[in-house]
Protein backbone atom coordinates (compact mmCIF):
# COMPACT_ATOMS: atom_id res chain seq x y z
CA UNK A 1 0.00 0.00 0.00
CA UNK A 2 1.33 3.43 -0.93
CA UNK A 3 2.32 5.72 1.93
CA UNK A 4 0.07 8.70 2.57
CA UNK A 5 1.42 12.12 1.66
CA UNK A 6 -0.30 13.76 4.60
CA UNK A 7 1.73 14.48 7.75
CA UNK A 8 1.64 11.93 10.57
CA UNK A 9 2.67 11.95 14.23
CA UNK A 10 6.24 10.89 14.95
CA UNK A 11 6.58 7.09 15.30
CA UNK A 12 8.34 5.88 18.47
CA UNK A 13 8.71 2.74 20.54
CA UNK A 14 5.89 1.52 22.78
CA UNK A 15 7.84 2.61 25.85
CA UNK A 16 8.38 6.15 24.54
CA UNK A 17 4.73 6.39 23.48
CA UNK A 18 3.55 5.32 26.95
CA UNK A 19 5.85 7.85 28.61
CA UNK A 20 4.54 10.66 26.41
CA UNK A 21 0.94 9.57 27.06
CA UNK A 22 1.49 9.50 30.83
CA UNK A 23 2.80 13.07 30.72
CA UNK A 24 -0.21 14.22 28.73
CA UNK A 25 -2.63 12.48 31.11
CA UNK A 26 -1.20 14.50 33.99
CA UNK A 27 -2.15 17.71 32.17
CA UNK A 28 -5.57 16.31 31.25
CA UNK A 29 -6.27 15.52 34.93
CA UNK A 30 -5.23 19.06 35.84
CA UNK A 31 -7.69 20.40 33.27
CA UNK A 32 -10.46 18.16 34.63
CA UNK A 33 -9.90 19.44 38.16
CA UNK A 34 -9.81 23.04 36.90
CA UNK A 35 -13.12 22.49 35.07
CA UNK A 36 -14.63 20.97 38.22
CA UNK A 37 -13.59 24.08 40.14
CA UNK A 38 -15.07 26.34 37.46
CA UNK A 39 -18.34 24.40 37.51
CA UNK A 40 -18.44 24.83 41.30
CA UNK A 41 -18.13 28.60 40.84
CA UNK A 42 -20.98 28.49 38.32
CA UNK A 43 -23.23 26.83 40.89
CA UNK A 44 -22.59 29.79 43.21
CA UNK A 45 -23.65 32.40 40.66
CA UNK A 46 -26.48 34.74 41.68
CA UNK A 47 -29.68 34.76 39.65
CA UNK A 48 -31.95 37.43 38.20
CA UNK A 49 -35.74 37.23 38.13
CA UNK A 50 -37.45 37.20 34.73
CA UNK A 51 -40.19 39.78 35.11
CA UNK A 52 -41.48 40.14 31.56
CA UNK A 53 -44.03 37.61 30.22
CA UNK A 54 -43.00 35.77 27.05
CA UNK A 55 -45.06 33.63 24.69
CA UNK A 56 -43.78 30.82 22.47
CA UNK A 57 -45.37 28.65 19.81
CA UNK A 58 -44.72 24.94 20.03
CA UNK A 59 -46.14 21.61 18.94
CA UNK A 60 -48.94 21.74 21.50
CA UNK A 61 -49.77 25.43 21.04
CA UNK A 62 -48.90 28.64 22.84
CA UNK A 63 -46.65 28.35 25.89
CA UNK A 64 -45.16 30.66 28.50
CA UNK A 65 -41.56 30.55 29.71
CA UNK A 66 -42.81 28.72 32.79
CA UNK A 67 -44.52 26.14 30.55
CA UNK A 68 -41.18 25.37 28.89
CA UNK A 69 -40.00 23.82 32.19
CA UNK A 70 -42.62 21.06 31.77
CA UNK A 71 -42.97 21.01 35.54
CA UNK A 72 -39.27 20.49 36.22
CA UNK A 73 -37.06 22.73 38.34
CA UNK A 74 -34.37 23.69 35.82
CA UNK A 75 -34.52 24.72 32.16
CA UNK A 76 -31.80 24.98 29.51
CA UNK A 77 -32.71 26.98 26.40
CA UNK A 78 -30.49 26.52 23.38
CA UNK A 79 -30.79 29.64 21.23
CA UNK A 80 -30.84 28.08 17.75
CA UNK A 81 -30.03 30.58 15.00
CA UNK A 82 -32.95 30.57 12.57
CA UNK A 83 -34.20 33.98 11.43
CA UNK A 84 -37.79 34.47 10.24
CA UNK A 85 -36.71 34.93 6.62
CA UNK A 86 -34.09 32.16 6.57
CA UNK A 87 -34.58 29.15 4.31
CA UNK A 88 -32.74 26.80 6.69
CA UNK A 89 -31.37 26.75 10.22
CA UNK A 90 -27.77 27.60 11.10
CA UNK A 91 -25.36 24.81 10.13
CA UNK A 92 -23.37 25.16 13.37
CA UNK A 93 -26.52 25.06 15.49
CA UNK A 94 -27.57 21.99 13.52
CA UNK A 95 -24.35 20.29 14.67
CA UNK A 96 -25.34 21.03 18.27
CA UNK A 97 -28.86 19.73 17.69
CA UNK A 98 -27.48 16.53 16.15
CA UNK A 99 -25.83 15.84 19.50
CA UNK A 100 -29.03 16.25 21.53
CA UNK A 101 -30.09 12.67 22.13
CA UNK A 102 -32.59 11.14 24.56
CA UNK A 103 -33.53 13.74 27.25
CA UNK A 104 -34.58 11.21 29.91
CA UNK A 105 -31.18 11.51 31.61
CA UNK A 106 -31.64 15.28 31.99
CA UNK A 107 -35.23 14.80 33.15
CA UNK A 108 -33.93 12.47 35.86
CA UNK A 109 -32.04 15.47 37.22
CA UNK A 110 -35.14 17.69 37.13
CA UNK A 111 -33.88 19.52 34.03
CA UNK A 112 -35.60 20.26 30.71
CA UNK A 113 -33.73 21.07 27.49
CA UNK A 114 -35.47 22.97 24.68
CA UNK A 115 -34.51 24.90 21.56
CA UNK A 116 -35.85 28.37 20.75
CA UNK A 117 -35.63 30.22 17.44
CA UNK A 118 -37.22 33.34 15.98
CA UNK A 119 -38.40 31.62 12.77
CA UNK A 120 -42.12 30.74 12.55
CA UNK A 121 -43.09 27.34 13.90
CA UNK A 122 -43.95 25.86 10.49
CA UNK A 123 -40.40 26.59 9.28
CA UNK A 124 -38.93 24.98 12.37
CA UNK A 125 -41.05 21.87 11.94
CA UNK A 126 -40.18 21.50 8.25
CA UNK A 127 -36.46 21.84 9.00
CA UNK A 128 -36.81 19.41 11.90
CA UNK A 129 -38.32 16.86 9.52
CA UNK A 130 -35.58 17.48 6.96
CA UNK A 131 -32.90 16.87 9.61
CA UNK A 132 -34.61 13.75 10.90
CA UNK A 133 -34.80 15.08 14.47
CA UNK A 134 -37.42 13.71 16.80
CA UNK A 135 -39.53 16.05 18.90
CA UNK A 136 -38.05 14.63 22.13
CA UNK A 137 -36.22 17.98 22.43
CA UNK A 138 -39.04 20.55 22.06
CA UNK A 139 -38.44 23.38 19.59
CA UNK A 140 -40.31 26.63 20.09
CA UNK A 141 -40.75 29.76 18.02
CA UNK A 142 -40.25 33.04 19.86
CA UNK A 143 -41.38 35.08 16.86
CA UNK A 144 -44.37 36.53 18.73
CA UNK A 145 -42.35 37.95 21.63
CA UNK A 146 -39.20 39.90 22.45
CA UNK A 147 -37.53 36.89 24.05
CA UNK A 148 -34.67 36.64 21.54
CA UNK A 149 -33.91 40.35 21.78
CA UNK A 150 -34.05 40.46 25.57
CA UNK A 151 -31.79 37.43 26.00
CA UNK A 152 -29.16 38.36 23.44
CA UNK A 153 -30.10 35.82 20.77
CA UNK A 154 -31.10 38.51 18.26
CA UNK A 155 -29.09 41.72 17.97
CA UNK A 156 -28.83 44.60 15.54
CA UNK A 157 -26.22 42.48 13.74
CA UNK A 158 -28.52 39.47 13.39
CA UNK A 159 -29.03 36.11 15.10
CA UNK A 160 -26.65 34.69 17.71
CA UNK A 161 -26.38 31.21 19.15
CA UNK A 162 -25.99 30.44 22.82
CA UNK A 163 -27.49 28.72 25.83
CA UNK A 164 -29.46 30.29 28.68
CA UNK A 165 -30.13 28.49 31.95
CA UNK A 166 -33.14 29.12 34.17
CA UNK A 167 -34.42 27.85 37.50
CA UNK A 168 -37.88 28.26 38.95
CA UNK A 169 -39.17 28.69 42.47
CA UNK A 170 -42.86 27.92 42.21
CA UNK A 171 -44.13 30.16 39.43
CA UNK A 172 -41.18 32.54 39.63
CA UNK A 173 -38.51 32.09 36.95
CA UNK A 174 -34.89 33.19 37.29
CA UNK A 175 -32.01 33.28 34.82
CA UNK A 176 -28.82 31.82 36.24
CA UNK A 177 -26.30 31.48 33.39
CA UNK A 178 -25.57 32.22 29.74
CA UNK A 179 -22.83 31.16 27.35
CA UNK A 180 -22.31 31.81 23.66
CA UNK A 181 -19.70 31.73 20.90
CA UNK A 182 -17.23 28.86 21.56
CA UNK A 183 -18.84 28.24 24.93
CA UNK A 184 -21.38 25.95 23.26
CA UNK A 185 -18.65 23.75 21.77
CA UNK A 186 -18.43 22.10 25.18
CA UNK A 187 -22.07 20.96 24.94
CA UNK A 188 -22.92 17.51 23.68
CA UNK A 189 -22.92 15.04 26.55
CA UNK A 190 -25.54 15.03 29.28
CA UNK A 191 -22.77 15.82 31.75
CA UNK A 192 -21.90 19.03 29.96
CA UNK A 193 -25.52 20.24 29.97
CA UNK A 194 -25.95 19.47 33.68
CA UNK A 195 -22.68 21.29 34.42
CA UNK A 196 -24.33 24.51 33.20
CA UNK A 197 -27.17 24.32 35.73
CA UNK A 198 -27.30 25.69 39.28
CA UNK A 199 -27.57 22.17 40.75
CA UNK A 200 -24.91 20.65 38.48
CA UNK A 201 -24.71 16.86 38.25
CA UNK A 202 -26.13 16.63 41.78
CA UNK A 203 -23.49 14.14 42.92
CA UNK A 204 -21.80 14.07 46.32
CA UNK A 205 -18.27 14.68 45.00
CA UNK A 206 -19.22 18.11 43.67
CA UNK A 207 -18.42 21.20 45.68
CA UNK A 208 -21.86 22.80 45.86
CA UNK A 209 -23.61 25.19 48.24
CA UNK A 210 -25.05 23.58 51.36
CA UNK A 211 -28.47 22.02 50.83
CA UNK A 212 -28.04 21.42 47.08
CA UNK A 213 -29.68 18.12 45.99
CA UNK A 214 -27.07 15.36 45.66
CA UNK A 215 -26.79 11.58 45.39
CA UNK A 216 -23.87 9.17 45.19
CA UNK A 217 -21.94 9.32 41.88
CA UNK A 218 -23.55 7.33 39.06
CA UNK A 219 -26.07 5.74 41.46
CA UNK A 220 -28.96 7.58 39.79
CA UNK A 221 -28.09 6.60 36.21
CA UNK A 222 -30.51 4.33 34.37
CA UNK A 223 -31.25 3.29 30.80
CA UNK A 224 -33.45 5.97 29.35
CA UNK A 225 -36.54 3.72 29.50
CA UNK A 226 -35.99 2.67 33.12
CA UNK A 227 -36.27 5.89 35.11
CA UNK A 228 -39.96 5.38 35.84
CA UNK A 229 -39.53 1.80 36.98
Amino acid sequence: MASTKQPLPHAVSLEDWQAALDQLLIKEKELTRARDALNAERRKLPMVKVEKPYLFEGKTGTASLLDLFEGRRQLIVYHFMFGPDWRAGCDGCSWVADGMTHPAHLHARDTTLVMVSRAPLDKLQKYQARMGWSDAIPWYSSNASEFNYDFGATTKNGEKHGASVFIRDGDNVYRTYYTGARGVEYLGSFWSYLDLTPYGRQETWEKSPEGWPQTEPYAWIRRHDEYDQ
